[in-house]
């Protein structure tokens, strides 16, 4: 099914609504006892919990930041994604949104193309099989997409067949700077997300069953268009000294 056409390239998929709250650790550990008892834990999470860390990347212009905070309705980014800082399952992913709706496609890639890619070493993307692939080499070519900052984050996740629902709480939002060790589970990183508050994101597909919205906090302050990219971006790149108020761009490292 086609979604969207954005100048050259067109979309087909599906389409998943997503919410965002950002809700107190007692909220989270109310909505968290409560959907676990109508809900399933996604068996990918080991002792109910995993640690994902994203690679971001954004054009010469900033274009996947700028756009975020200028509320524009459809936009998209890439990220490449790992889970426990394991290098056996690295994606590519390219995430559309458009308003409160969001559609991803994903690329498998081995560890000697994630160097090649973070070396600018692009070449190899063109002539692979995944069409994401050679359509993240135009951007990078054309749009210098490079890479932004590390995302890195514990996310608990529940699951529901009915409605293709997925509920998870992240929390430990931290920022790193692009060039670390991308594998490091020891990669020094700066805090992003305030203590004491989880970011909890609501998808779904078909439908939202009523019980669930039931639980759910109402619309208002908590109902928000969080970006764990956006909010990273900000802390590694817009951060000051607290001691001296110097700009991170005013000061050498």
């Amino acid at each position: 099914m086609k979604i969207r056409e954005d100048g050259r390239n067109k979309y087909y998929g599906t389409f998943r609504n997503e919410w965002k709250y950002y809700i107190s650790l007692w909220e989270c550990q109310a909505l968290r006892e409560r959907f676990s008892n109508m809900m399933e834990l996604d068996p990918h999470a080991q002792n109910g919990i995993y640690m994902i860390r994203s690679l971001y990347f954004d054009d010469y212009w900033n274009s996947a930041y700028n756009e975020k905070m200028a509320g524009v309705d459809f936009r998209k980014k890439y990220r490449i994604r790992i889970y426990n800082c394991q290098d056996s399952h690295i994606k590519l992913e390219r995430k559309i949104k458009l308003s409160n709706y969001i559609h991803k496609d994903s690329a498998s890639i081995t560890r000697q193309e994630f160097d090649w890619i973070t070396e600018g070493r692009y070449d190899f993307l063109l002539r692979h099989k995944n069409r994401l692939c050679q359509e993240f080499y135009y951007e990078c070519m054309a749009n210098a997409l490079r890479p932004k900052v590390i995302v890195d984050y514990d996310r608990e996740p529940f699951i529901l067949k009915e409605g293709d629902v997925r509920i998870t709480f992240d929390s430990n939002v931290r920022a790193a700077v692009p060039d670390a060790d991308f594998f490091d589970p020891d990669l020094p990183s700066y805090e992003v997300v305030p203590f004491g508050k989880t970011v909890m994101e609501v998808k779904f597909t078909e439908f939202l069953p009523q019980f669930i919205r039931d639980i759910l906090p109402p619309d208002g302050d908590e109902f928000s268009a969080i970006s764990k990219y956006t909010m990273c971006y900000e802390r590694l790149y817009h951060r000051t000294d607290a001691l001296f108020m110097i700009s991170r761009s005013d000061k050498t490292w």
